[in-house]
């Protein structure tokens, strides 16, 4: 009698963040399931221990895992990466932009863009855009995007979108993770009726190493305390590996997902003008066309 394929055989998906935490969590249950999956990080040596690990606890057959190199914080990195992904994969099935991460104090990236803005938002946004025409072709396709429950008290502040008068970790982080959202919704709809679908999560609090590269005093104090009451990876990994290969989910767009379920965001978060602007200045800052 023939096995019975897994149900994401002949899938392709790209992780971003992949190498580590919910990303690796994530890569793990999708390769498990039968995809081929790429891996995205900034470190060669630390990739492909991660791909190692991936095909070992996936336990499938035939497990492919691919190791790709960038740095999501420069766009010229984000280029490279679109690049190289277009060169070996002829078709993809999903996209999970799974990076993001929070810094204390205010950081600049390589472009002069502040670091919360530009890795949690920026990258997402370009990544997706440079691969869309790739996503469509082989429709029907997915963009999943990991906010966080943190976009319900953000604030989209066009006048200070890189904090330069007033910077706080936890304003620029809100911030981020409302855009994350905001950018779902306009996809969705610029995207409608191609095939290719655009939903967004929170994946849960976390046991991982968020915010460890530039902690708040109060992370450093608290974070010990809370490390039993917090998800595991693989459990915070469940919504984004859900959203990416579930069937009934083939032609739902537009939502955002907590525990695997579609639930409200915040109100700021469909608001039509604010996405259209924030997509415009978003555009601009990537140096993409506003209509693309």
């Amino acid at each position: 009698m023939s096995e019975i394929p897994a149900p994401m055989t002949g899938k392709t998906i790209l992780i971003t963040g992949g190498t580590g935490g919910i990303g690796k969590a994530t890569s793990i249950g999708l390769a498990a399931l039968g995809a081929r999956v790429g891996i995205v990080g900034r470190d060669r040596v630390r990739g492909e221990r991660a791909a190692a690990d991936i095909r070992s606890q996936a336990a499938a057959p035939g497990v492919e895992v691919d190791v790709f190199v960038a740095d999501m914080s420069a766009q010229a990195g984000i280029r490279t990466l679109a690049a190289e992904v277009l060169d070996r994969y002829p078709r993809l099935d999903v996209l999970i932009n799974n990076v993001g991460g929070y810094w204390a104090t205010r950081h600049l990236t390589a472009d002069g863009l502040e670091r919360t803005f530009a890795v949690n938002h920026l990258a997402p946004f370009l990544l997706t855009n440079l691969l869309l025409e790739r996503l469509t072709a082989g429709a029907p396709a997915r963009v999943v995007t990991v906010s966080s429950n943190a976009q319900a008290t953000g604030r989209i502040d066009f006048d200070d979108l890189q904090g330069e008068q007033r910077y706080s970790g936890a304003r620029a982080y809100n911030q981020s993770k409302l855009a994350n959202v905001l950018f779902t919704y306009e996809l969705a709809r610029r995207l409608a009726g191609s095939g290719v679908t655009a939903n967004a999560l929170h994946p849960g609090v976390v046991r991982t190493g968020f915010g460890a590269e530039d902690p708040t005093r109060a992370m450093k104090l608290l974070l010990p305390l809370a490390l039993p009451f917090l998800k595991t990876p693989k459990q915070g990994a469940a919504t984004s590996i859900h959203l990416a290969g579930a069937p009934e989910l083939q032609a739902v767009s537009g939502q955002y997902f907590a525990n695997s379920r579609p639930k409200r965001s915040a109100d700021r978060s469909y608001d039509e003008a604010t996405a259209g602007r924030l997509w415009e200045v978003s555009a601009a800052l990537v140096g993409l066309s506003a209509v693309s």
